[in-house]
């Protein structure tokens, strides 16, 4: 147990579901004002230094409130990044989720995992490899994620189950999707682990796959893609995975089939070509099982809370304006041609997205919102 109090988990929460904050905002405004409850009360003056038509709606506490008895009353937990039962590599993702709603095995979280992704209307063939590869992964002691989905997902699930699976949702931790897998997903509750970011009665929309995605990816070492078309989900995947610094491996099929195309051509990219499960656990038996420290970030998160003077974030913030466009830009580039610390940029794109008046991208573009 950890000795993290409900008014903390509360308070994150809030903040969270609150208008305009994604992860990386989150987590900024946590380096800079320390505690959840702080940054709620910092949110309206920071909109109002970058000239927002209006502050973002703050989470309604009643709402909050539901839904944290509605995690109480489906048996789940509310897990914040802070806590010691957290994915290290979650937490390490760049857009990591400060927060999700888990049901089952937390302890599951801590152990090395390997995603298996793929067409939802798979061939036998593709069902019948990923069952057995599932199986083999999971008798080395690694921990098999999928999205719950039809198909190789559903594969990937049923044959992990004894020795330990990861079901992410795209939507609440109570909406089974699809709904003939709700018995199965029961069966995951009991023995695996059930994890969503979204709130409890959230219903799986097409944007929020995506999302869901990256938190598979980001809770693995690496991603294997087993049959995939060349637009499609699982591609989506193992591109964010390529972002997150993740392996990518990928399972040949015919030419002739149409769900090969996207394995075929991460193989032609540089995907590690997988046959069977030594393919995988060859390559990440050497490589750390867990996020290397990074000290430099935590001397900037310092520097964030110590030294920051807003008369410098409110001249960056101004020539990050005139920088931005339609466009996306890469944060990196923004840094370079402000000629500003890494950490006033952040602040001053906070005070931006709170205004409503940019956007950021998964890729960590930013660009402006044009309404």
């Amino acid at each position: 147990m950890t000795d993290i109090s409900d008014a903390e988990r509360l308070a994150w929460l809030r903040l969270y579901r609150s208008e305009r904050i994604g992860p990386v905002t989150f987590r900024q405004l946590l380096n800079r004002y320390e505690t959840a409850d702080r940054a709620l009360d910092a949110i309206p003056d920071l909109a109002r230094r970058a000239g927002g038509k209006r502050s973002p709606r703050l989470a309604d506490l009643r709402s909050i409130e539901r839904e944290w008895r509605a995690i109480e009353v489906a048996g789940a937990t509310l897990l914040i990044a802070k806590d010691p039962r957290f994915s290290d590599w979650l937490k390490a993702a760049a857009d990591g989720p400060p927060l999700l709603t888990v049901k089952g095995q937390i302890a599951l979280l801590q152990k090395p995992s390997v995603a298996l992704v793929g067409a939802r209307n798979a061939s036998a063939n593709g069902r019948r490899f990923t069952e057995q590869i599932a199986a083999q992964l999971g008798a080395r002691d690694y921990v098999v994620v999928s999205g719950l989905a039809r198909g190789i997902d559903t594969a990937a699930h049923r044959g992990s189950l004894a020795s330990g699976t990861v079901a992410v949702l795209a939507g609440g931790l109570v909406i089974i999707y699809p709904p003939e897998n709700a018995e199965f997903y029961e069966e995951i509750a009991r023995t695996g682990l059930i994890v969503a970011e979204m709130a409890m009665g959230s219903q799986p929309t097409a944007r929020l796959f995506p999302n869901r995605n990256r938190i598979i990816s980001g809770l693995s070492l690496g991603v294997v893609v087993v049959e995939a078309a060349r637009r499609s989900g699982s591609l989506i995947t193992a591109r964010l995975a390529a972002e997150q610094g993740r392996e990518v491996f990928a399972v040949p099929g015919s030419p002739l089939d149409p769900r090969a195309e996207g394995s075929n051509h991460l193989i032609r990219e540089g995907a590690h070509l997988v046959t069977q499960a030594s393919d995988v656990t060859d390559l990440l038996e050497g490589l750390p099982q867990r996020p290397i420290a990074e000290p430099e970030i935590e001397s900037d998160l310092l520097d964030t809370r110590l030294t920051l003077s807003q008369d410098d974030i409110d001249q960056v913030r101004k020539r990050l304006w005139t920088l931005l466009g339609a466009e996306p830009i890469a944060i990196d580039e923004l840094v370079r041609q402000c000629d500003a610390s890494v950490n006033t940029v952040h602040a001053a794109l906070v005070e931006l997205e709170l205004a409503g008046l940019i956007l950021r991208y998964p890729n960590r573009g930013i660009s402006r919102h044009y309404d």
